[in-house]
């Protein structure tokens, strides 16, 4: 039996992705006030509470790219994700915190 796995994202390949229109699910695990305060845009806020929201809307086949703030929890909870039947899970290196720092302007604030 083999343990489903996940793969890593960049953020170049992430960004193209969103630039070209890629259909996927992003969703970041990060608290509710630090996902508020910034976020990639088109991500969902993912916690325990909006986990059975995410397996009722999000298509299977479909990318699905998990977002913390430095790209270390996210492995584990796309790990878990790939075990729940998504079949293209990724995390992103770096998380938001690089994302930011990189791509300043590609942030979604509440209020903006």
């Amino acid at each position: 039996m083999t343990t489903p796995s996940f793969q890593h994202l960049t953020i170049e390949t992430l960004e193209r992705w969103l630039e070209n229109d890629t259909l996927l699910t992003l969703v970041d695990i990060r608290d509710s006030m630090s996902f508020h305060a910034g976020h990639i845009p088109g991500s969902r806020h993912l916690s325990n509470d909006s986990v059975p929201t995410l397996f009722e809307t999000a298509p299977r086949q479909q990318p699905l790219v998990v977002v913390c703030y430095h790209g270390h929890s996210s492995q584990q909870a796309a790990a878990w994700l790939a075990g729940q039947g998504f079949a293209e899970v990724y995390s992103l290196d770096g998380g938001f915190t690089e994302w930011e720092y990189r791509l300043p302007a590609r942030v979604e604030r509440s209020g903006s």
